[in-house]
């Protein structure tokens, strides 16, 4: 029976019971929303940290022969990005100078890292000297560290509708000969050669030095010439490793027929055969060099405006045949056509077509014919063939091997060229066949360096396992132990 006293108790135990399940209660809610707030507090900060990273931005460097063009306080902190309206702030001085003349030097590729990356001399090469002493030297510059990727995509119309300039594609190099009407507003635009920092560092450096004297060489000439003007070198998208919102921090190879980056808008160039497709071709960069005067860039009439003539281009399920034909391509060369012969044979070793790129032709003016041997172009014939650069230099992946004595006077730049000529499914490339192979010289110096690394601590652990404890032990207390030298 349960007392008075029983009683008594049993109410203020009642009572601290729910007191400790109201804290309980309290807690919970507390942990729950601290835990809430915490969660949206990094998603937010993970949106706002990819959003930064998906922002492309590539640097820009303007100087003038003019001086006070930029305030010397225009600086700019650390990790800030230009935007569009920003950069059109900073070039309203260009426009506002007496004597408007403007070049425009444009970089496929650059980062502000291959500014210290490649500022060491290499041999005889000197990597971004004159742009350097340029800098120092101009009256007026101003460099950018990071602009926008999409204000430099737009650049050029940019500075077309701002003034009313005289457009002039520079393609021969011979300064002297470059027509200046310093009356009337002229904007000369250079297309530089194009590099791969990531890919090659001999090919690399060669390429940023053969730039930086075309840059020298122009800039050298107009001021002996006593001619007035302001520089932009920018670059169309990064050299360095792209960020992007939708595969970050993922590693991947990106090719044509899986994903496309959003630099790259425009559609391969097809070749069809009545009612179907039977040649793709693409390039972010198509660019030719005639006796170290001319540079063509065939990219934007070959791709974008397509003002190419590809009527001549054969198809059959053997032979195929791409002729590029252009008319008037740069002042100095009124005719010009490119063919690129593909075969497709069967191959009993490996029980399968291959499709081959047997030899790329240069017709200029329908006189001059250059051939070109290929290495390293095949593919299976369901397959596409793709290689990150494609050109007559030696450190090319793939290369285009003079075959005739007018193919030397020639030099090939290709980026990002991918191409196919039989089995086109739905006017789309087929899975992509990469020049690069699986197990590159860095590949194999690893396995070595791990095989020979495995093979010491092997050797190390057999002579451990070799080791052995005497058999009998002297006692310091008892009599000498002898051992005989028999055993």
């Amino acid at each position: 029976m349960m007392r008075a006293n029983d009683c008594k108790l049993s109410l203020p135990l009642q009572r601290r019971t729910n007191s400790s399940q109201l804290c309980a209660t309290l807690t919970g809610i507390m942990t729950q929303f601290c835990s809430a707030a915490l969660v949206q507090l990094l998603w937010t900060m993970t949106v706002l940290f990819k959003v930064t990273l998906s922002v492309e931005h590539a640097p820009m460097l303007l100087w003038s022969t003019w001086r006070s063009q930029w305030h010397p306080d225009t600086t700019l902190h650390e990790g800030h990005i230009v935007s569009t309206q920003e950069l059109a702030v900073l070039l309203q001085p260009v426009f506002n100078q007496n004597s408007k003349n403007l070049i425009l030097f444009v970089q496929d590729t650059l980062s502000v890292d291959d500014f210290t990356y490649y500022s060491e001399p290499y041999g005889n090469k000197k990597p971004f000297q004159n742009v350097q002493e340029i800098l120092q030297s101009s009256p007026s510059s101003l460099v950018l560290p990071a602009v926008d990727c999409k204000a430099t995509r737009y650049l050029l119309g940019f500075l077309q509708e701002s003034v009313d300039w005289k457009l002039t594609n520079i393609t021969n190099l011979d300064v002297s000969q470059l027509e200046v009407n310093t009356s009337k507003p002229n904007l000369f635009v250079v297309q530089l050669q194009p590099f791969i920092s990531n890919l090659n560092d001999v090919f690399t450096l060669e390429a940023i030095a053969e730039n930086d004297k075309i840059i020298g060489r122009l800039i050298m000439g107009l001021q002996e010439r006593g001619i007035h003007f302001s520089v932009i070198y920018a670059a169309v998208r990064p050299s360095r490793i792209s960020r992007r919102t939708d595969v970050a921090w993922e590693l991947r190879r990106q090719l044509m027929a899986t994903e496309e980056e959003d630099s790259l808008s425009y559609p391969p160039l097809n070749v069809t055969n009545g009612n179907y497709t039977c040649i793709l071709f693409y390039a972010s960069n198509f660019s030719l060099k005639a006796n170290d005067l001319f540079f063509i860039d065939l990219t934007n009439i070959t791709f974008v405006n397509q003002n190419v003539d590809i009527s001549s281009s054969k198809c059959s399920d053997i032979n195929t045949t791409l002729s590029l034909k252009y008319t008037k391509p740069v002042s100095g060369i009124n005719s010009l056509e490119i063919r690129f012969l593909m075969t497709n044979v069967f191959y009993g070793g490996s029980a399968r077509n291959w499709s081959t790129l047997e030899s790329v032709e240069i017709v200029q003016d329908d006189k001059k014919f250059a051939k070109f041997n290929v290495s390293v172009i095949s593919a299976p014939a369901e397959y596409s063939f793709h290689c990150q650069l494609v050109g007559t230099s030696n450190l090319y992946p793939a290369r285009l091997i003079p075959s005739n004595d007018e193919a030397k006077n020639w030099d090939v730049f290709i980026s990002r060229f991918q191409i196919q000529g039989f089995n086109i499914e739905n006017s789309q490339f087929s899975y992509a066949s990469d020049c690069t192979s699986f197990f590159t010289p860095g590949i194999w110096m690893g396995l070595v360096t791990s095989v020979v690394l495995l093979w010491i601590l092997a050797y190390g652990i057999h002579m451990i396992m070799q080791l052995t404890t005497n058999s009998r032990f002297d006692d310091p207390k008892g009599p000498a132990l002898s051992v005989p030298q028999t055993e």
